[in-house]
C-alpha cells in the first residue's frame, strides 16, 4: 500500500503525543499579539494566552497558516517517504485555514494531496482525523481513510457550555453591553455545530444548569444510539472538566475512556477559559 501521511492544523485540539503516535503532523494557527506571532499550541498555550489577554486588556487575533506553512509540510511528508497526503482542515465555515490548505496543494500539481473540510472543530476535527490514521495505520488506501473519517464525521456531535461572554464581547461578536448583562445575570450560552457553522443553541443560568442542559443536548441528540468514542473539552479548566466527564458519563452510560483535551488559544482566545463541553460519536 502506498505510504500515506495526515495532516491538520491545531485547531484539532488534538494533544500533541496522541498525534504523535499516529504520526499526525499539525501545522499551528497563527496568534497574533500586537507585533509578535506565536505558533498555537507549539509557542503558546492556554494559561500564558490568557495571563497575556488580561495583562494588555485586549485579545490576540488570529490568522490562518500561510499556504507556504501547510506546501512546507507537504513537502516534507514527501520528503519523508510519503506517496500520498491527506489533509483534513478545521470549518471553512470558520477559518480560511481550508482555503490556505488547498491553495498549498495547488502549488504542488504533480503530488497526491487530499484536501478535506471537516466542517467541524477541536476534537469533532480531531477524531475525524484520528479516524483516518487510525485506518492507515492498519493498510487502508487513501479512499479507505477518507471513506472511514467521513463516516466518523457524520455521526460526531459537539456541544460547549461557556462560562463567560466576556471574551466574545472582546472580539466583538457580540456588544459590550449585551455581554454585561448577560454576566451579571450569570448567563451561560451553550454553542454547538451544525452544518460547519458555530451556533448558539440556548442560554442557560449557572454554570450547574448549563452543565445539566449541555448533557441533556447531547443525551437527545445521542437519541439511544450507544457512544463509541467521547472527548470531553475545557479551556484552561482541567479540574472542571473531569467533574464535566462524571456527568457525562453517567448520563450516557459511557463506560470507555474519555480523552480529556484542551482547546487551543486558535479557539479559545473567543470562549474564554472555564469553558467546557464534549464531542462523541455514536455507534452507526
Amino acid at each position: 500500500m502506498p505510504n500515506i501521511a495526515i495532516i491538520t492544523d491545531t485547531n484539532s485540539s488534538l494533544p500533541l503525543d496522541l498525534a504523535a503516535q499516529y504520526h499526525i503532523v499539525q501545522v499551528p494557527i497563527i496568534i497574533q499579539f500586537g507585533e509578535e506571532n506565536f505558533n498555537d499550541v507549539f509557542d503558546i498555550e492556554n494559561a500564558s494566552c490568557f495571563a497575556l489577554i488580561d495583562t494588555s486588556g485586549r485579545l490576540p487575533t488570529t490568522a490562518p497558516p500561510t499556504p507556504e506553512k501547510f506546501a512546507e509540510a507537504y513537502r516534507k511528508a514527501f520528503d519523508n517517504g510519503a506517496e500520498q497526503v491527506i489533509c483534513f482542515t478545521v470549518s471553512s465555515e470558520l477559518s480560511a485555514t481550508h482555503r490556505a490548505a488547498v491553495t498549498a496543494r495547488e502549488t504542488l500539481p504533480d503530488r497526491d494531496i487530499t484536501v478535506i473540510d471537516t466542517l467541524s472543530m477541536s476534537m469533532g476535527q480531531g477524531f475525524i482525523v484520528l479516524a483516518a490514521a487510525q485506518a492507515v495505520g492498519k493498510g487502508a488506501s487513501k479512499e479507505e481513510a477518507i471513506e472511514r473519517a467521513l463516516d466518523v464525521r457524520g455521526r460526531s456531535h459537539l456541544y460547549v457550555s461557556l462560562a463567560t461572554l466576556k471574551y466574545m464581547a472582546m472580539s466583538g461578536r457580540i456588544g459590550h453591553l449585551a455581554a454585561g448583562i448577560a454576566n451579571v445575570l450569570n448567563v451561560k450560552p451553550i454553542l454547538t455545530m451544525h452544518d460547519g457553522k458555530l451556533e448558539l443553541l440556548e442560554r442557560v443560568r449557572t454554570r450547574l444548569k448549563a452543565w445539566e442542559r449541555t448533557i441533556q443536548l447531547a443525551v437527545e441528540a445521542a437519541a439511544g444510539k450507544p457512544v463509541t468514542q467521547a472527548a470531553v473539552l475545557h479551556v484552561n479548566a482541567p479540574q472542571k472538566a473531569h467533574e464535566f466527564e462524571q456527568l457525562f458519563r453517567k448520563s450516557l452510560k459511557y463506560t470507555q475512556d474519555t480523552l480529556i483535551s484542551e482547546i487551543n488559544p486558535g479557539l479559545s482566545i473567543h470562549s474564554g477559559p472555564g469553558a467546557v463541553g464534549v464531542v462523541y460519536i455514536v455507534e452507526k
